[in-house]
């Protein structure tokens, strides 16, 4: 099987391929919106899913959008399967290869993994999180979800003059990771909005600016995007207690009230509710958690189709990010 192109980091892509998979996200809305939410576009082919971290969002949502489009799935169970025996990551990544699979999606905990996956598979292969490092298709789906819900399409000047604050732990945030290298991709503004010791070791290269007052920040902002504590990853007392964290940090029925007219809540999730956000934020009208889930499977849709139905033997510049989807007519079938 020829090789296929990967997605492992957002810097893949370039504003160019971002902004493509944001607009060829716009078709496969529409097709989620049909009485049967199915086109046969990538039929014949099969998309496993590895995660040796749990997942409810992600997995699920590429495994829905693999099958509306027509894509068979495989889903590899960690815990059930020969991992826990001792096989190694290169011998389940070589197993799924050589059962002719076409994806392989997976989460790990090690930082780099997706990128050494590629070493060893022909497989197209896509990063659903590693470790610290980064999670592009939860970028490009906020990305999306910004797009759609403030109006940013590129006659009204898409992301330039958006300001954007990413409130809490970035220091252990993969996806604070890729939502900074795509926003900044696309000209948006970039705070980050944390205390020192949850900010990353090093920002050098990062197209942000950092702020430790998040009242100061919020009158001023169009997204705040709130991150969740990840007490999993934390080897050492950080801040004092939760409750001080909530009280400097967290996003608040009153701190809410101080948002912009227009602006928007947005959590990756899941999220600790009554930590990083309140349970009545996150149920209000400007909060877009569940759009954002509802948006991942048409963004997911969007990447398989480009790593798995355009021609693989176009580069990732001059054509796999141009090809358009068959999608429309007896072509594919889905008339209406």
């Amino acid at each position: 099987m020829t090789k296929r192109q990967s997605l492992l980091s957002v810097d893949d892509l370039g504003r160019g391929g971002i902004e493509r998979v944001l607009e060829l996200a716009d078709t496969f809305a529409e097709v989620s919106e049909r009485l049967i939410p199915k086109v046969p576009t990538l039929r014949g082919r099969t998309v496993a899913t590895l995660f040796f971290e749990n997942s409810t969002r992600t997995r699920l949502s590429f495994e829905t959008a693999a099958k509306r489009l027509s894509a068979d799935t495989a889903s590899l169970q960690v815990a059930t399967s020969s991992v826990q025996k001792g096989e190694s990551l290169r011998d389940t990544a070589e197993t799924l290869d050589a059962m002719g699979v076409d994806a392989i999606v997976i989460r790990h905990p090690a930082s780099g993994a997706p990128r050494r996956v590629t070493d060893w598979v022909d497989a197209a292969v896509i990063n659903a999180g590693d470790g610290e490092h980064e999670h592009p298709t939860q970028a490009l789906l906020d990305c999306y979800t910004m797009r759609e819900t403030l109006g940013l399409g590129r006659g009204s000047g898409g992301f330039e003059g958006l300001r954007v604050a990413i409130v809490g732990d970035a220091r252990h945030s993969r996806v604070c990771r890729s939502n900074v290298l795509a926003l900044g991709a696309l000209g948006a503004t970039v705070t980050l909005v944390a205390p020192r010791t949850l900010l990353p070791a090093s920002l050098e290269g990062w197209p942000v600016r950092v702020c430790s007052d998040l009242d100061e920040v919020i009158p001023a902002i169009d997204v705040c995007y709130v991150l969740r504590l990840q007490a999993e990853r934390m080897r050492e007392a950080l801040f004092p207690s939760l409750h001080e964290y909530r009280e400097r940090f967290g996003l608040t029925e009153e701190r809410a009230r101080h948002l912009r007219p227009g602006a928007v809540v947005m959590h990756p999730g899941p999220m600790n509710r009554g930590v990083e956000i309140d349970d009545a934020v996150a149920s209000s009208a400007n909060a877009l958690v569940a759009r954002q889930v509802r948006n991942g499977v048409a963004v997911r849709m969007a990447v398989l189709y480009l790593l798995l139905g355009a021609p693989v033997e176009v580069g990732l510049d001059e054509g796999l990010f141009g090809a358009e989807p068959e999608l429309g007519g007896r072509a594919v079938g889905f008339g209406a």
